[in-house]
Formats: C-alpha cells, structure tokens, sequence
C-alpha cells in the first residue's frame, strides 16, 4: 500500500520569548561519529471525543513548541563549520521547521508499523546539500490520517543531542503541550566535558578511532557501501532472551566468575555471531562490533542532571569471525563487555584530549560517508548494535493519550542495528537491524535457529 501524504504548510518556530545568543563550542564528543540527523516516529489513535473542530493540535503544538524551545534555546540555533572538521553552535533563535501533513490513508494501512519506504512521507527529510548554518536541527512533521489517527515525527541533529538528551526534550515539550510545569531543567554548559588545556597525551589505545576492519583482500569498503541493504524488525519473546541469558553465562557459571551477562551483552553477541554467519565470513576474517555507551553516570562526578548534548562514547569490540561462530555465545558476550567496562572516567578524558589533539576531525564524521569514502563506516564485515532497552522512550502523551507505536525512522546503513524494548513491558525485545539484501534471509535464519 502507498502511503499518499499532502503537505499542508511548513513553519519555521522559534522561542517564544527572547533567549542568549552568542556561539557555543561543542564538546569533541559532539562532534564525531553519528552528526548527521536521526529520526524517529511516534503514532496516536486519539479517543473519537478529542477530534472535536475545537481542538487544534496543530496549533496546541506549534505553542507548546514554541515555549519549550526557551529552555531549549540550543535547538533553535544552527551549526557553523570552523574548519579542521569542526563544528560550533551558534544560538540566534532561528527556529526549528514545523510541517504539517495530511494522508488519505488509515493507520491500519501501516500494519505493524515495520520501518519501510513508506516512512519517508512521514518524515521530515534532510537536505544535506544544503550548507549545514541553514540547516534547522529539528524538523517536525505532524501527519493526520483519515481515520483520526496522527503521526508525529521528530528529525533532529545528532551533533547537538544524543538519545538521551532528544528523549529529554521530547518529555518536557510532552509536559508543556499537557499544561504542566517544566520537569528537568536542561543543563547547557558543555564545558563539563570539554578537553582539557592543554590535552594529555593518551595513556590507553583508542582502537574506537582506528579505521575498522575490511573484508579480507579489500583495500576499502566502497564496493560494499554500493549494495542494497534492506531493514527487518524481528521480536524475541521474554523466554528467547532468558534462553540466551542462560546458555551465554553457562561458562561463565563454571568458573563463577562475577555477574552475569546482561540483555545487551547477550543479545549484541547473538546478532554479531548470526551476521558473521549470514555473511558467510572466513573463519580468520577480522570483524567490529561498534558499542554506544553512556558516560553520564561513569564520570566523577557524573554528569548533571539533563545534561544536554552528547556524552555518549562508541567503543568496539575486535575478534576474528571464526571464533566467534565456533565459540560458545559467553565468547562474543565476554568480549562486547569487556569493551564496555573501558568507559571509565580516564578513558572518556583521555579520548576526548585524544581527539582535541588531531589536526583533523573529518574521518571521525558520519557525515562525509553520505555517497563519499570518507567518514566511519561500520558495514561489512562490522556492525553497530545500539541499545533503547534502558531508555524511558515510550509513553510519551501531548494531551492526546500514549503513543500506539513507537519507533526508529528509516535505517540505511548495512550493519546498522537497534534493540528496543516492547513497548508493552511483556520483557520481549526488538531488533531493528538493515543488512544487505543477500544476507538478511540467512540471518534471518541463523537468528533464531541457533536460540
């Protein structure tokens, strides 16, 4: 079914009230990895006695918009390239886009709501040819359906926000357009995790900032960047990730040695062992798994509370595809955790100095990959598996009721992967992962075969 979206208006919003202006300086975690724009989707089926001609809720959230946006001035600003590769943030009150939309089709059309084409209609879309000073870094796109039922789409600039931080924002804009008072207060001052002066040369290795693995005989991935990829949302139940739990902590368990292996740990292991299969590597091919890991409580002191902006650190986990296909699943959860338990305070320091001292910050940035060869890439033969369990990122009510659905946008990168909760706290999980159209099917298979 082809969704028909009409385009009624676009908006530029900006603060309702005036707000500091001036340039901010981003903090080196900002400014590397994932900066380009990062969708997501939420889907309403509002009671039938709330659309009454009365209730304008386009024009309820274009308010509520514009009061959040005082608090969260930062998001009504724009970027500024400043050459070496970096980036600052000036705040001018520019605003933020608001469109909306209207469709001739039913929620129902959607069925299982599964990330498709479809989706771009219902997304605001980033036009990266323009320069980025003119770009907006949130755009909004408010969809009602001829059954009543609405979308509301957020794109929002990953350089400025993290999952956590939109998360953050989206809650409190929630809270305005309900008419309560503001929540959590963002914190804006990036200097908690700016660089030191001078940078301290790195006493740790940062394979994180390494160029990743390529497949064997490859002197780079541009031949498997111009491969179709195809994206799958598949569900395992409460029993599924309880099965995995227990046969990856059964050595472990052997030789009693600490806590068990968590969701993610277990989880990130069972898809990286299912796609190194389903890709069909050597057995001495190198192959990455890229970890998004949050520092906010790992720092001393742990970062204030609404901390707004990224203090994430992606780190990898290495091994050779042999071994992890021929070794039990605590092999592949050992090492995704021993991964994690590198971000510690010092080691978020020391990259963060680590990166203050390159010339250049240009190959760190997703951006640069968007049809070009340079710029991180975590396709074949690496993946990137990024975890939603433990963040709050359902239930969120504009005054309408809770969302129906709650989701990724589009994914389009090979290896790019996601696991969300269920949204109806059953203790199932989700992954939303792309992959290249010739391997999805095997992986498919080797999934769910090997639970």
């Amino acid at each position: 079914m082809v969704v028909v979206v009409t385009i009624k208006g676009s908006y530029i919003v900006k603060p309702a009230k005036p707000t500091w202006t001036g340039r901010v300086s981003l903090s080196e975690l900002d400014q590397i990895g994932t900066i380009t724009y990062v969708p997501t989707i939420y889907f309403y089926k509002p009671s039938p006695n709330w659309l009454t001609p009365s209730n304008d809720v386009v024009n309820d959230l274009k308010d509520s918009l514009r009061d959040v946006l005082v608090p969260f001035y930062l998001l009504a600003g724009r970027l500024h390239w400043i050459g070496r590769g970096r980036l600052e943030l000036e705040c001018n009150a520019m605003g933020v886009m608001f469109t909306e939309a209207e469709s001739e089709s039913k929620l129902e059309d959607l069925g299982d709501f599964l990330p498709s084409l479809e989706y771009k209609y219902l997304i605001p879309n980033v036009d990266y040819t323009v320069p980025i000073h003119d770009l907006p870094l949130l755009l909004v796109q408010l969809t009602k359906f001829q059954c009543g039922g609405i979308s509301l789409s957020l794109t929002i600039s990953h350089a400025v926000v993290d999952g956590q931080s939109a998360l953050h924002f989206m809650s409190e804009w929630a809270r305005i357009a309900r008419g309560e008072p503001l929540g959590v207060v963002p914190f804006l001052d990036r200097k908690v995790l700016r660089a030191r002066d001078p940078p301290i040369a790195s006493q740790f290795h940062h394979a994180e900032f390494d160029l990743p693995p390529l497949l064997l005989g490859q002197l780079n991935n541009a031949e498997e960047r111009k491969k179709k990829a195809t994206v799958a949302m598949l569900r395992l139940t409460k029993v599924q990730v309880e099965n995995l739990k227990n046969v990856a902590n059964e050595e472990r368990i052997s030789t009693d040695s600490g806590r068990g292996y968590t969701r993610y740990e277990t989880l990130s292991g069972h898809v990286w062992r299912s796609v190194c299969k389903a890709r069909g590597h050597n057995p001495e091919q190198p192959t990455a798994l890229g970890v998004c890991v949050d520092s906010r409580k790992r720092m001393q002191s742990p970062l204030p509370d609404g901390y707004l902006g990224n203090a994430t650190l992606n780190v990898i986990a290495v091994s050779h595809a042999g071994e992890l296909m021929s070794k039990p699943l605590g092999y592949a959860a050992r090492k995704i955790r021993e991964a994690i338990e590198t971000v510690t305070n010092a080691y978020v320091r020391s990259a963060i100095d680590f990166l203050k001292n390159q010339p250049n910050l240009t190959r760190f940035q997703d951006i640069h990959a968007l049809g070009g060869t340079e710029g991180p890439f975590y396709g074949n033969p690496n993946i990137g598996v990024v975890s939603w369990l433990t963040l709050p990122i359902y239930g969120l009510d504009f005054g309408w009721g809770k969302e129906i659905y709650m989701g990724p946008g589009t994914h389009d990168f090979d290896g790019d992967s996601l696991l969300l909760p269920s949204p109806n706290g059953d203790g199932s999980v989700i992954l939303a992962i792309c992959l290249q159209v010739a391997h999805m099917e095997a992986f498919k298979k080797y999934f769910y075969e090997d639970i």
